[in-house]
């Protein structure tokens, strides 16, 4: 028999009506199947889905073009690193480039610079002039005291003939003050003398003493402004230096018979003359003194003496010797 139909109450014949019942139906089907997928005895319904496979089915998925995504923007990003890193090197190669280059170019130069500054060359009139200063300049300490003062130093007695005066001793270096008379030692300090040396010698016969003293003065001009003020006066001047045991052991400050000195480059070299048997001043007559042979032996020895010092030098061609 025909399965029978439900029976639709009059008042939902209406079309409202027909949309309701039909909704009702839809949700009872929908419920239905909700319901039929399991069992009273809670077993699965045949054609129902096993248990656990909707989550299954909901579990997210790795795609294989997502892993290249993820993989290029890998490779980009470190091909971006590289890149900069690369820029960084260049920079710092070129900074340092620029660095080496300039100081090879101040090292050329200043090479260039040593080797024209430092090549043989003909002195100048003022280098030789200098070169000349600094030579004479430092011989009274340069040189040997024999040098300073000659065992013998030759002169011309009466009639021209070539005598030879023996130095006896050399005295120490002293304060230019302490060996020369007080006015002679103001004006000395003033321009400030360095030392003085002295040595005696006798003539020929031994009948005169001679002591010569050499002031060591800054220089050149400071020797001339000295000189200008030295008092013009004979019996002052350098101190007369004795050697015991010798025959001049009786010969000082009272025995001078005439004082003078005679300039040369730095130095201002003083001379002191007198008997040697120990005759003053005052006990020996003008006219002697005038008419004897003692001073030109005096100004002869402390002239070669002051000659000796200020000679020139042999100065050479070029800045390095004689080749250039």
């Amino acid at each position: 028999m025909p399965p029978e139909q439900p029976r639709i109450p009059p008042t939902a014949r209406t079309p409202s009506g027909l949309r309701q019942a039909g909704l009702r139906q839809a949700g009872l089907r929908q419920a239905g199947l909700r319901r039929g997928s399991l069992r009273g005895d809670g077993r699965t319904a045949p054609g129902a889905p096993p248990l656990g496979a909707s989550a299954r089915r909901t579990r997210a998925r790795t795609w294989t073009g997502s892993k290249g995504r993820t993989a290029a923007a890998e490779a980009a990003r470190e091909r971006a690193e590289l890149e900069r890193g690369i820029r960084f090197r260049s920079l710092y190669l070129t900074i340092m480039g620029v660095v080496l280059a300039v100081a090879a170019v101040n090292v050329l130069l200043g090479s260039v610079g040593f080797i024209k500054e430092n090549r043989s060359r003909p002195l100048t009139d003022a280098e030789r002039a200098r070169y000349v200063a600094e030579d004479v300049a430092r011989r009274w300490r340069a040189w040997p005291a024999g040098m300073v003062f000659p065992e013998e130093l030759p002169y011309t007695a009466l009639g021209r003939a070539q005598q030879y005066a023996r130095r006896v001793g050399i005295a120490p270096e002293a304060a230019c003050a302490a060996a020369v008379d007080a006015p002679v030692a103001s004006v000395l300090r003033k321009h400030g003398c360095r030392a003085m040396l002295r040595a005696t010698y006798v003539d020929q016969t031994s009948t005169f003493a001679v002591t010569v003293g050499v002031a060591v003065l800054p220089g050149e001009q400071a020797r001339t402004d000295a000189a200008g003020e030295l008092p013009v006066d004979d019996r002052v001047g350098v101190r007369p230096m004795a050697f015991p045991g010798t025959v001049t052991d009786t010969f000082g400050a009272a025995q001078r018979q005439r004082t003078g000195w005679v300039g040369a480059g730095p130095y201002i070299v003083f001379s002191a003359v007198g008997y040697t048997d120990g005759r003053t001043r005052a006990s020996v007559p003008l006219e002697e003194q005038v008419n004897s042979e003692m001073w030109p032996v005096a100004e002869t020895v402390a002239g070669r003496i002051a000659r000796a010092l200020a000679e020139p030098p042999d100065v050479p061609r070029c800045t390095q010797g004689n080749v250039c």
